[in-house]
């Protein structure tokens, strides 16, 4: 067996399965659970009917590349999302399975087991970030996002000899749980260490489409790296996928996209670990990248909850609307975010998710503890109802 599957921490859900495992939820309330960050919303019809008509696909073996039409709207799609240059869809961008599996496996492709790599993550963060460095052979520092801090990511926090055997740090922006978004300069700022230290990297951008200001969309670190003049993407791969963008979780595709000297050894790899993408997926992924429409009707669906749900939350826990994602990150009284869900559930039938299973020890703390994840994907009336439980919870 891999000697470093042991390594592996409890998936959030497990633990708060065995959290709850002897609550009884309320029976005087619908159940309601805000803990999983799964799309809700319908998938668009253009999505299924591309599916319906590309069912020929099935009969071909995909290519790992994915065809050139595909990798054409993607570019195109970034191009136009993000006011660059189209990245060259032969060298600077590959289909995948979604990001999450992108993101494991090109972890796989940058570190070398023999090293025992540094992999930096932020903290609270996704937790592939971490199997994914430990099943490679790599080490985790975990950088504390605080509240004090407005949710950034402290990179001056770092030691020195964690950042001289750093091989691959990860980003996520808009962030998850925290919502927050990187700037200009804090791009500015881990460009620089990359170029000092060498190091990769990693910037995942799934939920770079949910935002509440039609005319301020989130920085992307494409956008960013140009900005900046590094035309090149040196160091640099984006991860983003149609999940959220198109409330297509099951679709499972994305794309990778940025050094094509990083792509070209991810996609060998790739060709060996089986990830190309089916082409009736493809065709369902062309006719999503290339409409806009179902995705600025998506945001005023989270936009219109994050108006009315935030401020009955704030009423009883410490909160504010994020910059971006479909998370509330929300502050409990006395701290103890695992007791405050457990009552929650037990009394009014809601589930949350505690935001120290989403953190690990740095620093002498885990800046989750104290926090619980609401994720905003259920109905508008559902949401309302979930907060309006919890702030009875918090009266009493």
């Amino acid at each position: 067996m891999n000697r470093f599957l042991g390594s592996l921490q409890p998936y959030p859900f497990e633990r708060l399965r065995a959290l709850l495992a002897d609550v009884t939820p309320s029976p005087n309330y619908s159940a309601i659970s805000l803990s999983i960050g799964e799309p809700r919303h319908p998938t668009p019809q253009l999505l299924v009917d591309a599916m319906r008509e590309a069912t020929g696909g099935l009969s071909v073996y995909p290519p790992t590349a994915g065809s050139p039409a595909l990798r054409q709207s993607i570019s195109a799609w970034i191009g136009r999302r993000y006011g660059i240059p189209a990245p060259n869809p032969d060298t600077q961008l590959l289909p995948v399975n979604g990001s999450r599996e992108a993101l494991f496996s090109f972890t796989q492709t940058v570190l070398d087991p023999a090293t025992n790599a540094w992999v930096i993550c932020p903290n609270p963060f996704y937790q592939i970030y971490e199997g994914a460095a430990l099943l490679a052979g790599g080490r985790t520092w975990f950088v504390n996002q605080l509240a004090s801090e407005g949710f950034r990511v402290n990179y001056q926090a770092v030691p020195a000899e964690v950042w001289r055997g750093c091989k691959l740090l990860f980003t996520c922006s808009p962030g998850n749980p925290t919502g927050a978004v990187m700037t200009l300069e804090d791009w500015r700022e881990l460009f620089d260490l990359s170029d000092q230290y060498g190091f990769v990297i990693a910037s995942d951008e799934c939920y770079s489409e949910i935002y509440f200001d039609e005319a301020k969309p989130p920085l992307g670190a494409l956008q960013a790296a140009h900005a900046l003049g590094r035309t090149d993407y040196r160091r640099l791969m984006v991860f983003s996928s149609l999940s959220k963008r198109s409330n297509a979780p099951g679709l499972r595709s994305g794309f990778v996209a940025g050094d094509a000297s990083l792509i070209k050894p991810f996609l060998l790899y790739r060709t060996y670990h089986g990830g190309a993408m089916s082409p009736t997926v493809q065709a369902a992924s062309i006719a999503a990248w290339g409409d806009e429409t179902h995705v600025i009707a998506n945001r005023l669906l989270y936009k219109k909850k994050f108006d009315a749900v935030t401020p009955l939350v704030a009423q009883s826990l410490a909160v504010s609307r994020p910059e971006a994602g479909f998370y509330l990150w929300a502050r409990v009284p006395g701290g103890d975010d695992q007791a405050f869900c457990r009552q929650l559930l037990a009394e009014y039938n809601v589930l949350v998710l505690p935001g120290s299973f989403l953190a690990r020890d740095q620093q002498g703390i885990n800046p989750g503890s104290g926090f619980v994840r609401l994720a905003l994907v259920d109905s508008h009336d559902s949401c309302l109802e979930a907060a309006g439980r919890i702030a009875q919870l918090v009266s009493r």
